[in-house]
């Protein structure tokens, strides 16, 4: 990763089993990204590269950041390698299966949103919703949306998102429908 809000970035849209972070990173350095990615329900397990190798800066990197290996550069690839594995043997972190955000409650387990009472929402709006609410406010590019929810086999990108949105506004409008938690 080139840039360290890249790298936070991509973590919000992709869920990682293991992510190996180098600390000297530009724009937002490897401890920034680590303590924030460390605030989220679901962080990936971190490997933290650097060339800051002494015992106060690993101590500091594995209890104060919450790395969950900590390797002093320079290093064997093959080390590297064994680590990796090591932290992806342990399985993933499992998701959160409820995130919330303001009034709205999406039970990923049971499938269910609720804004003060359940709303039925399509796969693909339940997809949606989940996505924006993992990313907690950020902006979300119509191609990260469209990698995430749709299967980039079938349509391009630019295709899929209006061709979803349009039937669900006009849906929305009809009277008699039921309400599916947007307008």
């Amino acid at each position: 990763m080139p840039l360290g809000d890249e790298a936070e970035r991509m973590c919000t849209f992709t869920d990682y089993d293991v992510l190996i972070l180098d600390r000297d990173l530009p724009v937002m350095t490897g401890n920034e990204v680590c303590s924030r990615l460390n605030e989220r329900t679901d962080p990936p397990r971190i490997l933290m590269l650097t060339a800051a190798g002494n015992i106060r800066d690993k101590v500091y990197g594995l209890e104060q950041l919450g790395t969950d290996d900590y390797l002093a550069k320079p290093f064997d690839f093959a080390e590297l390698v064994a680590r990796v594995r090591a932290l992806s043997h342990r399985g993933p972190k499992p998701p959160p299966a409820v995130l919330q955000l303001g009034g709205i409650v999406l039970d990923r387990a049971r499938h269910e949103v609720r804004v003060g009472t359940k709303t039925e929402l399509t796969p693909k709006e339940f997809a949606v919703l989940e996505m924006l609410m993992k990313a907690r406010g950020d902006a979300v590019t119509h191609r990260e949306l469209a990698r995430a929810v749709w299967d980039e086999n079938l349509n391009p990108p630019h295709q899929r998102g209006p061709c979803h949105r349009q039937p669900t506004a006009r849906q929305a409008r009809q009277p008699g429908r039921p309400h599916h938690g947007h307008r």
